[in-house]
């Protein structure tokens, strides 16, 4: 029976599109590619989402990385909130979810920067039962200890719980643990998938 829903944060409850955030902070499509390369396609966006070195670091490397461009890579740092926004159905969407009884998690890679200056806008936080971002505790998915940390700190049955994510190597990742997954590509797929799992599981 299944109890607990887990959502990943970065294109299922708030978009992510570095690129969009690049070019609506007006550089030119030049500026644009290097910066995504440099920054949002590189090792350490991986290792601040790990948190294992600290922000000044990471961006430390991001400026060696797009050498001549000090400025823009410092109005991407300043202005990193702004790389997510809410998706229009999510806080509904887990209110709902919520009222029907459910216990509702986040588990999202996550670096502490991004955190810092997007959380105001995660409007379905007071929702979640629990989070679970990535920097806090230094692992990451598709790791299997990351799913297994989820269920250790909030005693989740991985057969009682269901994911979604945007990435399959995260889904695979969550099943490898037990958890049943669900690759979300858009919102009413997903909703679509849920029932019909909870219909398999639950009977309802």
């Amino acid at each position: 029976m299944i109890k607990n829903i887990v959502f990943d944060v970065g294109q299922v409850l708030m978009s992510y599109t570095p690129e969009n955030y690049l070019k609506n902070l007006g550089f030119s499509e030049k500026t644009v590619q290097t910066l995504r390369k440099a920054i949002f396609e590189s090792t350490l966006w991986e290792a601040g989402d790990r948190g294992i070195i600290s922000t000044e670091e990471i961006w430390e490397g991001f400026r060696k990385n797009a050498p001549g461009l000090k400025k823009e890579v410092q109005t991407v740092y300043d202005n990193l909130g702004d790389v997510v926004e809410l998706m229009p159905y999510a806080e509904d969407w887990v209110k709902t979810l919520k009222e029907q009884g459910y216990h509702l998690y986040i588990l999202s890679n996550y670096a502490e920067h991004t955190y810092q200056l997007s959380s105001h806008k995660m409007k379905f936080l007071p929702y979640m039962d629990g989070t679970l971002f990535s920097y806090v505790y230094k692992m990451a998915k598709p790791d299997r200890e990351i799913y297994e940390k989820l269920c250790t700190m909030y005693q989740l049955n991985p057969r009682e719980t269901v994911f979604f994510d945007d990435r399959e190597d995260n889904i695979a990742g969550a099943g490898a643990c037990g958890i049943h997954g669900i690759l979300f590509q858009n919102h009413e797929q997903a909703k679509k998938n849920l029932e019909t799992l909870l219909k398999r599981e639950n009977g309802k």
